[in-house]
């Protein structure tokens, strides 16, 4: 099989498609600064857009060391909850702890937990999330710290993929292959 050999140009447009390529397919980082001075969060209508691979970073409260005792400190857990629990800040049986936010003095800064967005995840303790759905984190404050305002936050995860509409998904591609190739021959 004699393969044409690609010209100095050729080549550089071929680099050129693959970084473009690469730079389009990069996670986003999308951080949210969780505690009860965001006032996107005590609204009704935060919502973050979110690609499979992408990242949501969730900032716990932090405080200086030098903080006055007598001022409360924010501590909070996080959960992921179904969409009828989103409207008030309640826990459930349901809800699934995420988070806990209860080191607002860390030496090195705000607490960070991140998110990744993904279809399938090797960790038992990891979250799937399909493509065009929504997904719902509230907090609620922890023993330990004062009564907070209800926080919550909507994900949702772009795009329903096109390949739900065809029978034959990624997943099973090579057996649907298979069987493209022996329907073919039954044609013949």
């Amino acid at each position: 099989m004699n393969v044409p050999r690609c010209s100095g140009v050729c080549a550089m447009m071929r680099l050129l498609a693959l970084f473009i390529h690469v730079m389009s397919t990069t996670a986003k980082r999308h951080v949210v600064y969780w505690n009860s001075t965001n006032t996107r969060l005590t609204g009704d209508d935060y919502s973050v857009q979110v690609n499979l691979s992408d990242y949501l970073d969730i900032l716990c409260p932090h405080y200086p060391a030098d903080h006055p005792s007598s001022s409360p400190v924010e501590a909070l857990a996080l959960y992921l909850v179904a969409e009828s629990q989103f409207k008030g800040c309640v826990e459930t049986k349901e809800a699934i702890k995420r988070w806990e936010c209860n080191q607002p003095f860390a030496p090195y800064g705000p607490v960070r937990f991140s998110e990744k967005i993904q279809r399938f995840t090797p960790f038992s303790l990891g979250f799937e999330f399909l493509p065009g759905s929504h997904y719902y984190y509230s907090s609620l404050s922890t023993d330990d710290g004062p009564p907070l305002p209800c926080m919550k936050l909507r994900v949702t995860v772009c795009c329903p993929p096109s390949w739900l509409s065809d029978p034959c998904s990624y997943v099973d591609l090579p057996l649907c292959l298979a069987d493209a190739g022996s329907a073919g021959n039954a044609a013949q």
